[in-house]
């Protein structure tokens, strides 16, 4: 008789029918269509007439719990206690009566969440840990997000971008945030500086020689102690040594800045997938604001909304008019250090207009 296998332990992803609104479950794979009635709303029809309402708002994006709590009051109150998040913090919630939308929005405006993040406008930017977890950032990714959505919240509000526009922020040049139309990441621009004194007691010195990425990091004995050293001419400023050693500091308030790239698209509707793109190096790294890398996004938006055909994502939009006149456009200079010289960019080194000057 065969044995009977036990139920996986702690393995793969939860169950997520038990956490679905009840027409979701009763409808799913059996939607007929969904529109849009206003920027925040989505309405989806099933193909037996059921209908379901899904109500988007903003947030900070990093949630107190006291702003948990008022969201979910919010739910317990005007959706049943149906509510999710995106990935983005931004919470939804799901009603199933035409009459109850209105008044949820009006709930939620009142609490001071904004609604809207569908269709053609620019969502919540998402964002790396930035100081609140993470071990290595150069910047707070997050506040990045706050400061720039503060700028951006009427583009969330409405709905009249070519298309969805996605931005993210990184607090690293790791970029665990991944890529968007936008990226904000961080860019260290110094080796990391060695406390020497320190590394012997710190640090477990073979991992952080693994570590690297480049292979710019050795054992070394410096004033009679166990230490390492750093290839200057190798070392690619990552920052990947400084977690498992944090003497090896490569955080610095002047020379750690911010880089924006363009045209990172995961999407493969009409289209490959697409790398971003460099466009703008040297940033200040200024928080708690940072307006000057504020500024040239909101340039690029401009620009974006004004030239770009209905439905075109910002890396069609650029592969349309070509990268000179992207650059013309959001009037920033173009350099040397913007052709895409990496080892893999045969095709756009060969085909596009990318690296005329």
């Amino acid at each position: 008789m065969a044995k009977e296998m036990r139920e996986p332990i702690e393995t793969g992803c939860p169950d997520p029918f038990q956490y679905m609104h009840p027409s979701m479950r009763r409808n799913f794979g059996m939607w007929a269509y969904h529109e849009h009635p206003r920027p925040g709303v989505l309405l989806h029809v099933a193909k037996n007439g059921d209908k379901l309402w899904t109500i988007k708002a903003g947030t900070q994006r990093i949630l107190d719990l006291y702003t948990l709590r008022t969201l979910c009051d919010i739910a317990d109150n005007y959706s049943d206690g149906y509510i999710r998040f995106t990935i983005r913090s931004n919470p939804e919630f799901f009603v199933t009566e035409e009459s109850r939308v209105e008044p949820l929005i009006a709930k939620l405006e009142e609490a001071g969440f904004i609604v809207g993040g569908t269709q053609n406008s620019v969502t919540t930017l998402s964002h790396t840990q930035g100081w609140l977890h993470c071990d290595i950032p150069g910047t707070d990714a997050s506040g990045v997000v706050k400061s720039m959505m503060d700028e951006l919240i009427d583009e969330f509000r409405q709905a009249n971008m070519p298309n969805r526009v996605h931005i993210t922020t990184s607090c690293c040049q790791i970029n665990c945030g991944g890529q968007g139309d936008i990226a904000i990441n961080v860019q260290h621009t110094k080796p990391p500086k060695i406390n020497h004194d320190l590394v012997a007691n710190v640090c477990e010195r073979p991992s952080v020689v693994a570590r690297c990425p480049v292979a710019a990091i050795r054992p070394a004995m410096v004033n009679g102690k166990p230490s390492l050293e750093v290839d200057e001419k190798k070392c690619i400023c990552c920052g990947a040594c400084f977690p498992p050693c944090p003497p090896m500091q490569i955080n610095d308030a002047e020379h750690t800045k911010l880089a924006i790239w363009v045209g990172g698209n995961h999407s493969n509707a009409r289209g490959k997938p697409t790398f971003q793109k460099l466009v703008a190096a040297g940033i200040p790294n200024n928080p708690p604001r940072w307006p000057e890398a504020t500024a040239i996004v909101k340039r690029i938006l401009e620009a974006y909304k004004e030239g770009a055909k209905d439905w075109e994502r910002i890396n069609e939009w650029i592969e349309r008019i070509g990268w000179p006149r992207f650059f013309e456009q959001v009037e920033l200079p173009f350099t040397k250090y913007h052709i895409d010289n990496w080892r893999g960019s045969r095709k756009s080194l060969n085909s596009s207009t990318y690296i005329r000057f």
